[in-house]
């Protein structure tokens, strides 16, 4: 197994035309590593694909919106039955606030459909067979979003938080039967869906070293990969402060359009 950290052969990044899923893809591209990639753009996807087997690896793509659970699963047999996979990256996300004056009970839903469906639809259809071969890994991409519900976008805070848990809690259940699981929750990082950010977005982090970052991590099957620091640990202490304390502050916080 030739690939970041000698760990993984055949590879799964959904969200991987853009941002930190194309640093992932980029990152773990090896001769004898077999990838298997989704993203919404399908010339960008192509790009990364290329990219990759230029740097040696074996390359499968699929224009697979994650919140379809039968496409994904038909999707993923095939890969599995080609290349049985090792690493698994749920990562494809979205991204929306009340900044353009609420949220509609669509834009909440679809939020949902895509970052917990979405991993959902990623993670199951892969698990029985990680669990029969005994070994895997499974990588959940949360947010630092996930430890406090912030007003300006409740739907994705709550969606990030349902995914952080949920990882978290799957990691105990699977440990002793050989597959791994980390949670990702990192900070601002650079990509398509902070670049519509109209406020500061402190420590914002290149998506190549937010790669770097998260595949360590996940080499040494660390239960929560959450960056960077500072950021971290003030998403932390807003997540235990008492509400009375933080919702002032938060209710002043710029809004995400």
């Amino acid at each position: 197994m030739a690939t970041h950290g000698g760990l993984f052969s055949s590879i799964v990044v959904t969200g991987a035309s853009s941002g930190i899923g194309e640093a992932l893809a980029r990152l773990y591209a090896a001769p004898g590593v077999a990838l298997a990639l989704t993203g919404r753009d399908g010339e960008r996807l192509a790009q990364v694909a290329d990219a990759c087997r230029s740097a040696g690896a074996t390359v499968v793509t699929g224009l697979v919106d994650v919140a379809d659970r039968d496409a994904m699963a038909t999707w993923l047999a095939e890969v599995d039955a080609a290349a049985p996979v090792d690493l698994c990256i749920a990562n494809a996300g979205t991204s929306a606030g009340t900044g353009r004056g609420g949220e509609s009970a669509e834009q909440v839903r679809r939020i949902f459909a895509v970052n917990v469906d979405g991993v959902f639809n990623t993670v199951h259809p892969l698990l029985p067979a990680m669990l029969a071969r005994g070994r895997g890994h499974l990588a959940l991409m949360s947010s630092l979003a996930s430890f406090r519900g912030f007003p300006g976008a409740p739907a994705y805070c709550a969606s990030k938080a349902a995914v952080r848990v949920y990882g978290e809690a799957l990691r105990g259940e699977v440990a002793d039967r050989g597959v791994g699981v980390s949670v990702i929750c990192p900070g601002y990082v650079v990509s398509r869906m902070t670049a519509a950010n109209r406020f500061p977005m402190p420590f914002l982090m290149p998506a190549d070293r937010a790669a770097g970052i998260i595949a360590r991590g996940i080499a040494r099957n660390r239960a929560r990969i959450a960056f960077p620091f500072p950021t971290y640990a003030g998403a932390w202490l807003l997540g235990v402060l008492p509400p009375g304390l933080t919702d002032p502050l938060l209710r002043r916080a710029p809004k995400k359009d």
